[in-house]
């Protein structure tokens, strides 16, 4: 259902306010260089710091922009199951064409508590949902036999798994079949996810390398390891700088650099600090992006 390059997208701002302008562009770039489908309103996108209406104001501008030429995963991930419901409700109402929903994070239920919550948006929703697991920063994760069970229902379609854990692929193809989705949650190791019978990747490098990134998922999925190793090790230094400072900062430093958006995120995140920018700039230019280092 999903496969190759995924952008976890930026929300760009301007003087603290969404820049529709901006995101317009953005997603329009990003479809041109052959992402395959866009997640809006994730992790990246600074979720936390969107109030519900300007949420869903930026899902229904994704998807207006693109029009049908590429799936839109929203954003609809929340620790309490009530307002993930209506965050479905809403993405569905807005267009999206599947939803990306995160393990309840700070209250950190069990795994019976897990299953519940996704059971009870499945079963509510009309939109396919694709598990997000990443335990760094929800303190939770979702067992492989849970993930398993979840499978079951006809709208859990996928997974994407941001533990870092290579192992969890097998074990999951194993536990769910070849017909649930995994998708990697971790850039650096994406081209490993991929060997081991991952789809594709949810990335924040993908905002700043789109061609790249898409360019190395194909020849991934495609068995040409070579093509796909070169690339890799030209986007390492990127995928590594992209988390030198608080994300989403240093890929907006970066889309500043490259003239996308203007460097700005929202409280409490901060700006990069200066040897955040200095491994951005030094990683840009590895990857070809930019003459030189600023």
């Amino acid at each position: 259902m999903f496969s190759g390059s995924i952008p976890a997208l930026v929300t760009p701002f301007a003087q603290g306010r969404f820049d529709e302008e901006a995101f317009a562009a953005f997603v329009e770039w990003q479809i041109l260089s052959g992402s395959s489908a866009l997640v809006p309103c994730g992790t990246t996108g600074e979720a936390p710091t969107l109030p519900v209406d300007e949420h869903h104001a930026i899902i229904r501008r994704c998807v207006e922009v693109a029009n049908g030429r590429v799936p839109v995963i929203a954003g609809c991930g929340s620790n309490d199951t009530a307002t993930a419901l209506d965050h479905l409700r809403r993405a569905a109402d807005s267009g999206a064409d599947a939803a990306l929903v995160v393990t309840p994070y700070y209250n950190r239920p069990s795994q019976d508590g897990l299953i519940r919550h996704y059971e009870m948006l499945a079963d509510a929703s009309v939109l396919p949902i694709v598990l997000y697991i990443v335990p760094g920063r929800t303190g939770v994760s979702l067992a492989v036999d849970t993930v398993a069970r979840l499978a079951r229902h006809q709208r859990i379609v996928g997974i994407k798994d941001a533990t870092g854990d290579l192992g969890r692929v097998s074990a999951t193809r194993i536990a769910c079949g070849e017909g649930f989705v995994q998708l990697s949650g971790n850039d650096d190791t994406a081209l490993g996810f991929a060997a081991m019978g991952g789809e594709g990747c949810i990335s924040v490098t993908a905002n700043v390398a789109p061609d790249l990134c898409a360019a190395l998922q194909a020849a991934a999925l495609a068995g040409d390891l070579p093509t796909a190793r070169a690339l890799q090790h030209r986007l390492y230094p990127l995928h590594s700088a992209l988390f030198a400072d608080n994300s989403p900062a240093p890929a907006k430093y970066a889309l500043s650099r490259l003239g996308r958006m203007r460097d700005e995120v929202r409280p409490p995140l901060g700006d990069c600090s200066p040897a955040a920018r200095a491994a951005i700039d030094a990683a840009l230019a590895h990857a070809g992006l930019l003459e030189r280092p600023a």
